[in-house]
Protein backbone atom coordinates (compact mmCIF):
# COMPACT_ATOMS: atom_id res chain seq x y z
CA UNK A 1 0.00 0.00 0.00
CA UNK A 2 1.56 3.13 -0.75
CA UNK A 3 2.70 5.33 2.52
CA UNK A 4 0.52 8.34 1.77
CA UNK A 5 -3.24 6.52 2.18
CA UNK A 6 -2.13 6.05 5.65
CA UNK A 7 -0.27 9.50 6.37
CA UNK A 8 -3.72 10.88 4.78
CA UNK A 9 -5.95 9.29 7.12
CA UNK A 10 -4.02 10.11 10.15
CA UNK A 11 -3.84 13.60 9.74
CA UNK A 12 -7.76 13.48 8.99
CA UNK A 13 -8.27 11.46 12.22
CA UNK A 14 -6.31 14.39 14.38
CA UNK A 15 -8.51 16.60 12.91
CA UNK A 16 -11.47 15.01 14.16
CA UNK A 17 -10.09 14.52 17.61
CA UNK A 18 -10.27 18.40 17.95
CA UNK A 19 -13.38 18.79 15.71
CA UNK A 20 -15.74 16.65 17.50
CA UNK A 21 -15.37 18.74 21.17
CA UNK A 22 -15.63 22.17 19.47
CA UNK A 23 -18.75 20.71 17.20
CA UNK A 24 -20.01 19.63 20.66
CA UNK A 25 -19.69 22.52 22.39
CA UNK A 26 -21.06 24.78 19.64
CA UNK A 27 -23.81 22.71 19.25
CA UNK A 28 -25.04 22.47 23.30
CA UNK A 29 -24.70 26.53 22.83
CA UNK A 30 -27.01 26.74 19.75
CA UNK A 31 -29.66 24.35 21.45
CA UNK A 32 -29.79 25.88 24.86
CA UNK A 33 -29.98 29.25 23.35
CA UNK A 34 -33.05 28.16 21.17
CA UNK A 35 -36.72 30.17 22.60
CA UNK A 36 -38.30 26.28 22.70
CA UNK A 37 -39.43 25.31 26.43
CA UNK A 38 -38.60 21.68 26.52
CA UNK A 39 -41.01 20.83 29.48
CA UNK A 40 -43.62 22.66 27.43
CA UNK A 41 -42.75 21.09 24.27
CA UNK A 42 -43.07 17.18 26.00
CA UNK A 43 -46.30 18.30 27.59
CA UNK A 44 -47.67 19.61 24.22
CA UNK A 45 -51.53 20.30 24.38
CA UNK A 46 -52.16 18.72 27.91
CA UNK A 47 -50.84 22.34 29.44
CA UNK A 48 -54.00 22.85 30.87
CA UNK A 49 -53.93 19.53 32.67
CA UNK A 50 -50.11 20.17 33.79
CA UNK A 51 -49.58 21.81 37.00
CA UNK A 52 -46.36 23.76 38.58
CA UNK A 53 -45.15 20.71 40.74
CA UNK A 54 -46.07 18.25 37.92
CA UNK A 55 -43.57 20.66 35.45
CA UNK A 56 -41.03 20.66 37.92
CA UNK A 57 -41.59 16.85 38.69
CA UNK A 58 -41.03 16.72 34.21
CA UNK A 59 -37.97 19.11 33.84
CA UNK A 60 -36.46 17.17 37.12
CA UNK A 61 -37.22 14.01 35.48
CA UNK A 62 -35.35 15.05 32.26
CA UNK A 63 -32.40 16.84 34.22
CA UNK A 64 -33.81 20.02 32.66
CA UNK A 65 -33.51 21.71 36.39
CA UNK A 66 -29.75 21.88 36.22
CA UNK A 67 -27.66 24.38 35.01
CA UNK A 68 -26.77 24.41 31.34
CA UNK A 69 -22.95 23.90 32.04
CA UNK A 70 -23.89 20.85 34.43
CA UNK A 71 -25.96 19.30 31.96
CA UNK A 72 -23.14 19.49 29.16
CA UNK A 73 -20.43 18.22 31.68
CA UNK A 74 -22.84 15.31 32.35
CA UNK A 75 -23.83 14.82 28.77
CA UNK A 76 -19.94 14.38 28.20
CA UNK A 77 -19.43 11.84 30.90
CA UNK A 78 -22.05 9.65 29.58
CA UNK A 79 -20.82 10.23 25.86
CA UNK A 80 -16.98 9.18 27.05
CA UNK A 81 -19.16 5.64 28.30
CA UNK A 82 -20.59 5.87 24.73
CA UNK A 83 -24.19 5.96 26.30
CA UNK A 84 -25.55 9.81 23.96
CA UNK A 85 -28.69 9.77 26.63
CA UNK A 86 -32.07 9.36 26.39
CA UNK A 87 -34.25 11.22 23.91
CA UNK A 88 -37.34 13.30 25.48
CA UNK A 89 -39.33 12.95 22.11
CA UNK A 90 -39.35 9.33 21.48
CA UNK A 91 -38.44 8.41 25.39
CA UNK A 92 -35.82 6.11 24.09
CA UNK A 93 -32.21 6.03 24.03
CA UNK A 94 -30.14 8.30 21.31
CA UNK A 95 -28.29 5.72 19.76
CA UNK A 96 -31.64 3.17 19.67
CA UNK A 97 -33.25 6.00 17.98
CA UNK A 98 -30.80 6.49 15.63
CA UNK A 99 -30.08 3.17 14.82
CA UNK A 100 -33.47 2.29 14.09
CA UNK A 101 -33.36 5.60 11.64
CA UNK A 102 -29.94 5.44 10.18
CA UNK A 103 -30.89 2.81 7.38
CA UNK A 104 -33.66 4.39 5.92
CA UNK A 105 -31.83 7.39 5.80
CA UNK A 106 -28.66 6.18 4.50
CA UNK A 107 -30.59 4.75 1.64
CA UNK A 108 -32.40 7.86 0.57
CA UNK A 109 -29.10 9.37 0.69
CA UNK A 110 -26.98 6.30 -1.16
CA UNK A 111 -29.92 6.27 -3.89
CA UNK A 112 -29.70 10.15 -4.33
CA UNK A 113 -26.14 9.73 -4.40
CA UNK A 114 -25.44 7.31 -6.71
CA UNK A 115 -28.39 9.23 -9.27
CA UNK A 116 -27.04 12.35 -9.24
CA UNK A 117 -23.56 11.30 -9.84
CA UNK A 118 -24.62 9.43 -12.85
CA UNK A 119 -27.26 12.32 -14.29
CA UNK A 120 -24.44 14.90 -13.56
CA UNK A 121 -21.40 13.61 -15.05
CA UNK A 122 -23.69 12.50 -18.13
CA UNK A 123 -25.00 15.40 -18.38
CA UNK A 124 -21.90 17.53 -17.88
CA UNK A 125 -19.27 14.82 -20.35
CA UNK A 126 -22.88 15.70 -23.28
CA UNK A 127 -22.72 19.33 -22.66
CA UNK A 128 -18.67 20.00 -22.81
CA UNK A 129 -18.77 17.88 -26.11
CA UNK A 130 -21.26 19.96 -27.91
CA UNK A 131 -20.14 22.79 -26.48
CA UNK A 132 -21.88 26.40 -28.06
CA UNK A 133 -24.56 24.04 -29.49
CA UNK A 134 -27.98 23.61 -28.59
CA UNK A 135 -27.66 20.88 -26.35
CA UNK A 136 -24.83 22.49 -24.39
CA UNK A 137 -27.30 25.81 -24.18
CA UNK A 138 -30.14 23.70 -22.75
CA UNK A 139 -28.33 21.81 -20.15
CA UNK A 140 -26.66 24.99 -18.72
CA UNK A 141 -30.06 26.76 -18.54
CA UNK A 142 -31.24 23.52 -17.08
CA UNK A 143 -28.56 23.62 -14.25
CA UNK A 144 -28.77 27.25 -13.46
CA UNK A 145 -32.64 26.74 -13.08
CA UNK A 146 -32.72 24.10 -10.33
CA UNK A 147 -29.51 25.77 -8.68
CA UNK A 148 -31.73 28.84 -8.20
CA UNK A 149 -34.87 26.63 -7.47
CA UNK A 150 -35.57 25.86 -3.36
CA UNK A 151 -35.59 21.88 -3.02
CA UNK A 152 -39.13 21.92 -1.37
CA UNK A 153 -40.49 23.68 -4.36
CA UNK A 154 -39.49 21.22 -6.70
CA UNK A 155 -40.84 18.54 -3.84
CA UNK A 156 -44.60 20.22 -4.01
CA UNK A 157 -43.84 20.34 -7.66
CA UNK A 158 -42.94 16.42 -8.17
CA UNK A 159 -46.07 15.25 -6.16
CA UNK A 160 -48.21 18.10 -7.77
CA UNK A 161 -47.37 16.62 -10.94
CA UNK A 162 -46.95 12.63 -10.41
CA UNK A 163 -49.07 11.67 -7.02
CA UNK A 164 -51.31 14.47 -7.69
CA UNK A 165 -52.22 15.07 -10.66
CA UNK A 166 -51.19 11.69 -12.37
CA UNK A 167 -51.25 9.79 -9.63
CA UNK A 168 -48.11 7.54 -10.48
CA UNK A 169 -46.26 7.39 -7.84
CA UNK A 170 -47.09 8.03 -3.76
CA UNK A 171 -46.59 11.01 -2.47
CA UNK A 172 -45.29 9.65 1.32
CA UNK A 173 -44.14 7.22 3.34
CA UNK A 174 -41.49 4.74 2.93
CA UNK A 175 -43.96 1.70 2.28
CA UNK A 176 -48.03 2.01 2.12
CA UNK A 177 -49.62 3.40 5.21
CA UNK A 178 -51.17 0.39 7.87
CA UNK A 179 -48.96 -2.36 6.36
CA UNK A 180 -46.75 -4.52 8.10
CA UNK A 181 -42.91 -3.94 6.94
CA UNK A 182 -43.36 -7.84 6.25
CA UNK A 183 -46.23 -7.71 3.98
CA UNK A 184 -44.67 -4.31 1.75
CA UNK A 185 -43.60 -5.63 -1.62
CA UNK A 186 -39.72 -4.30 -2.94
CA UNK A 187 -41.46 -3.08 -5.72
CA UNK A 188 -43.55 -1.02 -3.80
CA UNK A 189 -40.51 0.19 -1.30
CA UNK A 190 -39.16 1.37 -4.53
CA UNK A 191 -42.05 3.44 -6.07
CA UNK A 192 -41.72 5.30 -2.71
CA UNK A 193 -38.63 6.06 -3.03
CA UNK A 194 -39.18 7.41 -6.78
CA UNK A 195 -40.16 10.81 -5.46
CA UNK A 196 -38.14 11.83 -2.56
CA UNK A 197 -34.50 9.95 -4.39
CA UNK A 198 -35.53 12.38 -7.53
CA UNK A 199 -36.06 15.41 -4.92
CA UNK A 200 -32.30 14.70 -3.06
CA UNK A 201 -30.60 14.31 -6.04
CA UNK A 202 -31.12 17.79 -7.52
CA UNK A 203 -29.36 18.96 -4.09
CA UNK A 204 -25.72 19.71 -5.97
CA UNK A 205 -26.57 18.12 -9.35
CA UNK A 206 -25.61 21.94 -11.24
CA UNK A 207 -22.37 22.14 -10.01
CA UNK A 208 -21.61 18.92 -11.07
CA UNK A 209 -23.18 19.64 -13.97
CA UNK A 210 -21.32 22.34 -14.70
CA UNK A 211 -17.42 21.01 -13.16
CA UNK A 212 -17.61 17.96 -15.26
CA UNK A 213 -18.67 20.38 -18.32
CA UNK A 214 -15.67 22.74 -17.33
CA UNK A 215 -12.93 19.40 -16.82
CA UNK A 216 -14.06 18.27 -20.16
CA UNK A 217 -13.59 21.03 -22.24
CA UNK A 218 -10.44 22.25 -20.26
CA UNK A 219 -9.37 18.34 -21.84
CA UNK A 220 -10.58 18.87 -25.32
CA UNK A 221 -8.28 22.53 -25.51
CA UNK A 222 -5.28 20.44 -24.37
CA UNK A 223 -2.63 18.45 -26.39
CA UNK A 224 -3.47 15.34 -25.56
CA UNK A 225 -6.90 15.60 -27.41
CA UNK A 226 -5.89 17.73 -30.44
CA UNK A 227 -3.57 14.97 -31.06
CA UNK A 228 -5.92 12.63 -30.77
CA UNK A 229 -8.35 14.81 -32.70
CA UNK A 230 -5.65 14.71 -35.57
CA UNK A 231 -5.82 11.11 -35.77
CA UNK A 232 -9.36 11.10 -36.42
CA UNK A 233 -10.68 10.73 -33.21
CA UNK A 234 -14.23 11.71 -33.12
CA UNK A 235 -15.43 14.42 -30.48
CA UNK A 236 -18.11 12.12 -29.08
CA UNK A 237 -15.69 9.54 -29.24
CA UNK A 238 -12.50 11.83 -26.82
CA UNK A 239 -15.68 12.92 -24.61
CA UNK A 240 -16.75 9.46 -23.42
CA UNK A 241 -13.30 7.90 -23.86
CA UNK A 242 -10.01 9.62 -22.10
CA UNK A 243 -12.38 13.04 -21.66
CA UNK A 244 -14.73 10.37 -19.56
CA UNK A 245 -11.36 9.43 -17.25
CA UNK A 246 -9.95 12.87 -17.18
CA UNK A 247 -13.54 14.23 -15.69
CA UNK A 248 -14.78 11.38 -13.57
CA UNK A 249 -11.91 11.63 -10.51
CA UNK A 250 -12.98 15.81 -10.55
CA UNK A 251 -17.20 14.57 -10.70
CA UNK A 252 -16.52 12.19 -7.86
CA UNK A 253 -13.95 14.52 -5.89
CA UNK A 254 -16.74 17.10 -6.04
CA UNK A 255 -19.68 14.88 -5.18
CA UNK A 256 -17.85 13.50 -2.48
CA UNK A 257 -17.34 16.73 -1.22
CA UNK A 258 -20.81 17.95 -0.94
CA UNK A 259 -21.87 14.78 0.66
CA UNK A 260 -22.53 17.17 3.53
CA UNK A 261 -24.87 19.17 1.40
CA UNK A 262 -26.84 16.26 0.11
CA UNK A 263 -27.62 14.64 3.96
CA UNK A 264 -28.44 18.20 4.63
CA UNK A 265 -30.73 18.52 1.88
CA UNK A 266 -32.89 14.75 3.45
CA UNK A 267 -34.14 16.49 6.22
CA UNK A 268 -35.87 18.39 3.81
CA UNK A 269 -36.76 15.41 1.60
CA UNK A 270 -37.86 13.40 4.73
CA UNK A 271 -40.01 16.24 6.73
CA UNK A 272 -42.04 16.55 2.97
CA UNK A 273 -42.37 12.98 2.01
CA UNK A 274 -42.58 11.53 5.66
CA UNK A 275 -40.03 9.05 5.24
CA UNK A 276 -38.72 8.15 8.71
CA UNK A 277 -34.83 8.51 8.61
CA UNK A 278 -32.95 10.75 10.60
CA UNK A 279 -34.01 14.06 8.92
CA UNK A 280 -37.72 13.94 10.00
CA UNK A 281 -36.31 13.53 13.27
CA UNK A 282 -34.39 16.21 13.12
CA UNK A 283 -37.30 17.74 12.68
CA UNK A 284 -39.20 16.56 15.63
CA UNK A 285 -35.74 17.26 17.88
CA UNK A 286 -35.56 20.45 16.66
CA UNK A 287 -39.73 21.50 17.18
CA UNK A 288 -39.11 19.65 20.81
CA UNK A 289 -36.18 21.04 22.24
CA UNK A 290 -34.90 17.47 22.27
CA UNK A 291 -31.08 18.27 23.17
CA UNK A 292 -29.55 15.22 23.35
CA UNK A 293 -31.46 13.39 20.33
CA UNK A 294 -30.35 16.82 18.41
CA UNK A 295 -26.36 16.51 19.41
CA UNK A 296 -26.63 12.69 18.81
CA UNK A 297 -27.69 13.45 15.23
CA UNK A 298 -25.25 16.74 14.88
CA UNK A 299 -22.43 14.36 16.08
CA UNK A 300 -23.75 11.56 13.64
CA UNK A 301 -23.94 13.88 11.23
CA UNK A 302 -20.41 15.43 11.41
CA UNK A 303 -19.04 11.89 11.12
CA UNK A 304 -20.51 11.23 7.91
CA UNK A 305 -19.37 14.70 6.41
CA UNK A 306 -16.02 13.74 7.16
CA UNK A 307 -16.20 10.39 5.92
CA UNK A 308 -17.66 11.69 2.46
CA UNK A 309 -14.83 14.86 2.49
CA UNK A 310 -12.24 11.47 3.28
CA UNK A 311 -13.15 9.37 0.58
CA UNK A 312 -13.02 12.88 -1.76
CA UNK A 313 -9.46 13.55 -0.75
CA UNK A 314 -8.24 9.76 -1.41
CA UNK A 315 -10.64 10.13 -5.27
CA UNK A 316 -8.44 13.13 -5.68
CA UNK A 317 -4.94 11.84 -5.14
CA UNK A 318 -6.31 8.58 -6.72
CA UNK A 319 -7.32 10.50 -9.63
CA UNK A 320 -4.46 12.69 -9.57
CA UNK A 321 -0.55 11.54 -8.78
CA UNK A 322 0.70 14.96 -8.29
CA UNK A 323 -1.51 15.71 -5.16
CA UNK A 324 -0.07 12.64 -3.09
CA UNK A 325 3.29 14.11 -2.64
CA UNK A 326 1.33 17.07 -0.65
CA UNK A 327 -0.65 14.69 1.77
Amino acid sequence: MNAWLPALVAGRLLRLAWLLPLAATGLFVLISMAPIDPVQAYVGGRTSQIGPEQREAIAAAWGLDRPAPERFASWLGRLVQGDLGRSITFNAPVLQVIAARLPASLALVGSAFALSFVLGTLLGLVAGATRGRWPDRVIRTIAVVLAASPGFWIAILLVALFAVGLGWLPACCAAPPGRLDSEVALADRWRHMVLPVVTLSVVGLAPLVLHTRQSLIAFLDGPAARHLAAHGARPLHLAFGPGLRHAAGVALTLHLAGAGELFGGSVLAEAVFAWPGLGQATVRAATGADAPLLMGIGLATLLFVFAGNLLADIAARLADPRLRRAA
